[in-house]
């Protein structure tokens, strides 16, 4: 992060305690929740701490646990939560904590971004400086809802200090998700954000028009609405980038699970985790991006790799989105809308197999596609490019049942199925305190 944060220090970590705690105690010294909220220092904080605690704690869990359920990664270590992640099936306990962390964080960054947007009208702002806080509180809680929507077959869009949040399908998950993210498009067309704003809080690494629209793109595509999905890529400027910044305090999440001290967790999977059939170029340049060839396989007998790409030092980057997503979801939409235009399909689709200028220089740097001219070829060219594109993204899962990927057995311990689970279990920290959890999925 950068040299702002660290006078708020402070400040930030006791936000994020008063917001953050399941159980309340009664300490006389500690600042109120609405006193957090009712100064500019508190909201500046609060927004800082929300990007932050969606960036390291949340980008954990988003990237590392859908990546073992469908083989993105295979675990190097003796771990239980990763074992039983890897084991899958229907024994993958409720009190996993992977499925327990993707579950609560995403909890705390919407109930962060609640308490911002609710307070942010009420506290004496520059105009642009209070649009920008309320439209990234719901740029934050659209996509903490949106990945929870990708993991779990029921989901909330409203936190409830009672602990009784209602729940929603998952399609609606997305659905609340999109509402969000256009209430705040509006909001920036009416008033840009500050200068104040974006020094202080995204400071220049959140382009917040673009992920927003790029944020409309991935759940219009994600909920089946494809012209809308369409429309929302096309809006994006693709020489816009969006980063998570890291430094020694806030680490990358990734290197410090799969680098760190020697002792990694997991490591990727050979050809992105994919099975054979699908053969990439010896050229193609994201393999040598990401992965760093390595003859060896891990406990279970999954052959893996090294990690290169966004994930190898402390303080890289990750990009909130990968600008060539907008073209894998026009490919994708324009197969699979009511009017399908294979045409459209190919144009795109060829945008992200040619690159050689990526921002991120994620280049495949390949032929043009030269496969079938049908849907179904197509729609296999794009799931393996957004494999290989969105490596580690967390959008693997959603995308291996989307695609209609072979079905899990319900088994545990079968590690030559693409994916060992369509849904986590809801998990027991929820369950435990609300009853209007939903029964757990058969797989």
């Amino acid at each position: 992060m950068t040299k702002y944060i660290k006078p708020l220090a402070l400040l930030v970590s006791l936000v994020m305690v008063t917001i953050s705690c399941e159980t309340d105690f009664n300490n006389p010294n500690a600042a109120t929740e609405d006193q957090v909220f009712s100064s500019r220092e508190g909201i500046f904080a609060a927004a800082v701490g929300l990007q932050q605690l969606y960036s390291t704690t949340g980008v954990r869990w988003i990237l590392e646990t859908p990546a073992i359920t469908t083989r993105e990664g295979g675990i190097t270590t003796t771990f239980q939560n990763m074992i039983e992640l890897e084991d899958g099936g229907a024994e993958l306990p409720n009190f996993n904590s992977n499925v327990q962390g993707l579950w609560s964080s995403m909890l705390r960054v919407m109930k962060i971004a609640e308490d911002i947007e609710r307070s942010a009208e009420s506290i004496e702002l520059e105009a642009g400086t209070q649009t920008g806080l309320s439209a990234h509180a719901k740029l934050f809680k659209a996509m903490a809802i949106g990945s929870l929507s990708q993991n779990y077959e029921q989901v909330i869009v409203n936190t409830s200090n009672d602990n009784d949040a209602a729940f929603v399908s998952r399609i609606e998950g997305f659905q609340a998700a999109i509402a969000l993210l256009n209430e705040a498009s509006t909001l920036l067309s009416g008033t840009a954000p500050s200068d104040e704003f974006e020094t202080s809080i995204t400071q220049g690494n959140i382009d917040l028009q673009n992920t927003i629209q790029a944020m409309i793109a991935r759940y219009q595509l994600f909920s089946g609405n494809y012209d809308a999905a369409i429309t929302a890529a096309s809006a994006v400027d693709q020489s816009s980038t969006s980063i998570f910044a890291y430094d020694a305090q806030n680490q990358n999440p990734m290197w410090a699970r799969i680098i760190q001290n020697d002792a990694p967790n997991f490591k990727p999977r050979d050809n992105f985790g994919l099975p054979d059939s699908f053969v990439f170029e010896a050229g193609d340049g994201r393999l040598a991006f990401y992965l760093i060839p390595l003859d060896e396989t891990n406990q279970n007998g999954l052959p893996i790799e090294d990690v290169s790409g966004f994930f190898n030092e402390i303080t890289e980057p990750i990009p909130v989105y990968m600008p060539d997503e907008m073209n894998l979801i026009i490919a994708e939409a324009n197969i699979r809308k009511t009017a399908a235009d294979l045409g459209a399909a190919t144009t795109a689709l060829n945008l992200v197999l040619t690159d050689t200028d990526d921002p991120f220089d994620v280049n495949a740097n390949v032929a043009a596609y030269s496969g079938a001219n049908t849907a179904e070829a197509l729609l296999d060219e794009i799931y393996k490019n957004r494999r290989a594109e969105l490596f580690l993204t967390g959008m693997s899962l959603e995308d291996s049942r989307r695609f209609n990927r072979p079905q899990p057995s319900g088994s545990a311990r079968e590690f030559t199925e693409e994916r060992n689970r369509n849904f986590y279990p809801f998990p027991d920290i929820e369950r435990n305190s609300n009853p209007n959890t939903p029964d757990d999925p058969t797989i």
